[in-house]
C-alpha cells in the first residue's frame, strides 16, 4: 500500500491533469499572458510531473528488492558466527585468541559481554557512590556487522590452528561471504541514494516555488477565476481542485 504521502504526490498530478482537461474545453477562452500558465507549457509540467513520479517508483522497488536481498543473506549469518566460534575453540588455539574471537563475535550477534543491570541495581550502585556506566558492545547495524566480520576473518587467518574440515567454515569460504555480504549492503546504500535523488528531483518538479507544479497550478486558477469569476460554473468545475505541498 502507498504511503499518505506518496498518494498525495500522485493526487497533485492527477489534479493537474483534471485542470488541463478543464481548460482545453474552454477553448480559446483560456488564454493566459503568463507563459508558464499557458496551455503547452502546462502540459509539459504534467509530462515531465509523471515521469518525476515513475522514477521515484522505479527507484523504491530497487531499494526494496535490495534491503530484501541483504536480508537473505544476512539471515544465516548469526548460527554461521556461532559455529565458526565453536570450531575455533575445538581447535588447539589459546585462552587469549578464544577470548579475542569471542569479543569480536558478541559484537557480530548483539550480546553483551556481561549481563545488563536492573534499575534496582543501578540504583544499588549509585547509592554506594559506584558509576554506572554499562554500555551495550552490540553493534547490529549492517555496516558494523560488516567490519567486525572483517575483524574475525583476519583473525582467523592469524592462527594457524583453526583448520576445520567443513567447507563453509574454512577462512576462503568466510572471506567469500564477506565479499558477497558487502557487495549486498553496497548495493543497499546505492539504491537508497539512487531513490533520494530521484525523490528530490520529483520534489523541485512539483514543489519548487514559482516554478513548482503546484504553484503554477495556483496560479492557472487564479487566471481562470479573473476570467470567469469567482461564481461562474466554469471556475466551479474547477475550484475544488486541490494543490498541496506534500513535505517528503
Amino acid at each position: 500500500m502507498a504511503s499518505t504521502s506518496e498518494t498525495g504526490h500522485a493526487k497533485n498530478v492527477t489534479n493537474l491533469e483534471s485542470l488541463i482537461t478543464s481548460i482545453i474545453a474552454f477553448g480559446s477562452s483560456y488564454n493566459p499572458s503568463k507563459n508558464s500558465i499557458k496551455l503547452n507549457a502546462l502540459q509539459a509540467l504534467l509530462t515531465a510531473s509523471k515521469q518525476s513520479l515513475n522514477a521515484v517508483n522505479i527507484a523504491q522497488s530497487a531499494y526494496s528488492n535490495a534491503v530484501a536481498a541483504r536480508e537473505s543473506a544476512f539471515k544465516p549469518f548469526s548460527k554461521l558466527i556461532t559455529r565458526v566460534n565453536n570450531a575455533l575453540k575445538a581447535s588447539d588455539t589459546t585462552v587469549q585468541v578464544d577470548e579475542s574471537a569471542q569479543t569480536i563475535v558478541r559484537k557480530l550477534q548483539g550480546k553483551r559481554a556481561s549481563a545488563k543491570l536492573t534499575d534496582e541495581e543501578k540504583k544499588a550502585l549509585e547509592a554506594d557512590g559506584k558509576e554506572v556506566n554499562q554500555i551495550s558492545t552490540a553493534q547490529m547495524s549492517y555496516d558494523s556487522r560488516i567490519e567486525n566480520f572483517d575483524k574475525l576473518i583476519m583473525l582467523l587467518t592469524s592462527v594457524p590452528l583453526y583448520n576445520p574440515n567443513e567447507e563453509d567454515l574454512k577462512v576462503e569460504s568466510l572471506t567469500a561471504l564477506y565479499t558477497e555480504l558487502k557487495a549486498k549492503n553496497t548495493d543497499v546504500l546505492t539504491a537508497a541514494i539512487q531513490l533520494s535523488n530521484a525523490r528530490i528531483s520529483r520534489n523541485e518538479i512539483l514543489y519548487k516555488p514559482l516554478t513548482g507544479l503546484v504553484d503554477i497550478a495556483s496560479d492557472a486558477k487564479l487566471y481562470i477565476k479573473s476570467v470567469f469569476g469567482a461564481t461562474s460554473p466554469y471556475f466551479k468545475q474547477i475550484s475544488k481542485l486541490e494543490f498541496k505541498t506534500i513535505n517528503s
